[in-house]
């Protein structure tokens, strides 16, 4: 039987960010780099449990985002993974849930930069997919960030957002969005 909890990076003991950690290895490959892990970080992780494997990973991270001339708060979500022989069993959509509750119940909105592949998925859920550009806020002022065009979701929660309008995400080293 498969069990999700909840809970913040502070309170994970060492194995269970070090079995996190070899999950998303495992799912991603070589393109999760330590950057990515660093994003995982510092918020609230979902976590599905087989017994005493861990199966499924989620979580969510507070960044600001600026929409419209206002900063939001945001509920981002990083690190979703499901572990290749647990696939296709709506893990994935459970771990969402858990995630989407969190950002239901303390942020602005949500946010997420997804693959070509995994648009779908986020769609059926509510997330909707954002049209505008897309920037950052770099140490050397805001700059463009077009690669990220057509990647970057967001979830509606206390605001309605313009999707074709500009959208500009706080700093961190690595991929920004």
């Amino acid at each position: 039987m498969t069990e999700v909890r909840t809970t913040h990076t502070a309170d994970l003991e060492p194995s269970t960010l070090t079995a996190a950690r070899a999950l998303l290895d495992e799912a991603f490959g070589a393109t999760f780099s330590d950057h990515d892990w660093e994003h995982s970080l510092g918020g609230m992780h979902a976590m599905l449990w087989d017994g005493d494997e861990l199966i499924g990973h989620a979580s969510v991270v507070q960044r600001r985002l600026l929409l419209a001339g206002r900063a939001l708060r945001t509920g981002y979500v990083e690190a979703v993974a499901v572990a290749a022989g647990h696939r296709r069993n709506g893990h994935g959509a459970r771990l969402m849930s858990e995630v989407e509750r969190v950002i239901h119940g303390a942020y602005d909105l949500g946010a997420l930069a997804a693959s070509d592949e995994a648009h779908d998925f986020y769609a059926t859920r509510g997330w909707r997919l954002w049209r505008g550009p897309t920037f950052a806020v770099t140490p050397l002022g805001i700059a463009r960030t077009e690669d990220d065009d057509g990647g970057v979701h967001v979830l509606p929660v206390t605001v309605t957002p313009d999707l074709t309008g500009e959208i500009t995400c706080d700093w961190r080293d690595g991929d920004v969005w």
